[in-house]
């Protein structure tokens, strides 16, 4: 059983990660248990009067549905609101083709998903503008990234409650805290950044000449001929033609592209939390095995788990990392993605001194 599973050492240096499973009964909801949970966990404790703050979610690309209800996402912004505090829902706009490319078509998706202003308790802000293009550079001087382009409206928030769904990502192997919050923040040009070593190749045996992936790139880097053709001059990485193509003829090239991108995201979310006051929300339930980027769903790769919070997102992946694998007895991430390796991220996170993937788990009893 996961019973204050971490990593070896000492427990001084455990973050503690705390837990609620999706067991419910008469007089217990699931509302009602992340609302006991945010309480006796503590994390509110970082909420000040009078500051806004930014509760960063996936709104959910249009058809898909295993985004985070809208309902959760009320209990966590009334519990701000109970501080004083002044929460606000956000995301970034995508760097890929989609219903979520500008502010327009991603309010319009975040309604049809239920994220309005009225069900959720608190404005719905795209975080990067109309075209993705209202951002702050962040000074990190990282390895891999020196100044990270973050969207406006979270850089200027004073705290960050990351609110992120765990699930399997085709980049990256897993994406949970790190992801939501150092990719789902960045603008476009930040995203841009983050992809630009992910630049995929053409198989032409396989190719149909469908045009999707012509039509659908962003960048207009892509022409079909007598099959479909990059110009890598113009190729962002942002991957949209790989999810386009049903044929097999768009091929990621697997080197040590994903691994940048993991590392890049870990630096990432270090400018974004960097001189603020955070703490981070996973729902471990409905875990599919890509993005909920894309705009429709496959079955999930392992059984619904629960909800865990802490103040340390590293710490929190992990053990979200470890529930996963242990419910099924291996690691499906490595199964479904082989050419990603799901630690890079979180061991460049420890690295640089966002969290550590050392932790205590507590399980929070939820009764009356």
């Amino acid at each position: 059983m996961l019973v204050q599973k971490s990593m070896e050492g000492d427990l001084m240096d455990k973050a503690k990660v705390f837990f609620t499973d999706f067991s419910t009964k008469p007089g217990m909801s699931l509302l009602k248990k992340l609302e006991i949970l945010l309480e006796r966990s503590g994390v509110l404790q970082i909420v000040e009067e009078g500051k806004m703050a930014a509760v960063k979610i996936h709104f959910g690309e249009y058809g898909n549905l295993a985004y985070i209800r809208p309902n959760y996402t009320r209990v966590i912004v009334d519990e701000l609101k109970k501080r004083g505090a002044v929460p606000f829902v956000t995301d970034a706009n995508t760097l890929y083709k989609g219903s979520r490319s500008n502010a327009v078509d991603h309010l319009k998706t975040a309604v049809v998903n239920g994220y309005s202003a009225e069900v959720v308790g608190a404005p719905v802000i795209i975080a990067d503008g109309l075209r993705g293009s209202d951002e702050v550079k962040i000074r990190i001087d990282g390895d891999y990234v020196k100044e990270a382009k973050i969207g406006s409206a979270i850089a200027l928030a004073d705290c960050v409650i990351s609110v992120a769904h765990f699930k399997g990502h085709e980049q990256t192997g897993f994406g949970g805290a790190l992801k939501n919050i150092g990719m789902g923040s960045a603008s476009r040009s930040g995203k841009m950044e983050q992809h630009s070593n992910s630049k995929p190749v053409i198989d032409k045996q396989n190719c149909v000449k469908c045009r999707m992936c012509e039509i659908n790139c962003p960048a207009s880097a892509i022409s079909v001929g007598d099959y479909a053709s990059i110009d890598y001059e113009k190729c962002i990485g942002c991957g949209q033609c790989i999810a386009m193509c049903n044929f097999g003829a768009v091929i990621p090239v697997w080197d040590s592209s994903t691994e940048l991108l993991s590392m890049k995201i870990a630096e990432y979310s270090k400018a974004v939390l960097q001189g603020k006051k955070s703490f981070h929300v996973n729902f471990i339930n409905n875990i599919s095995p890509n993005c909920d980027c894309w705009g429709m769903n496959e079955p999930p790769i392992a059984p619904d788990i629960g909800i865990a919070v802490s103040l340390d997102p590293v710490a929190l992946d992990q053990a979200c990392y470890d529930f996963v694998k242990e419910s099924v007895g291996y690691d499906p991430f490595a199964k479904i993605h082989s050419h990603t390796d799901s630690l890079v991220q979180l061991e460049h996170a420890r690295k640089i001194g966002i969290g550590n993937r050392e932790y205590e788990l507590v399980r929070i009893s939820c009764s009356l």
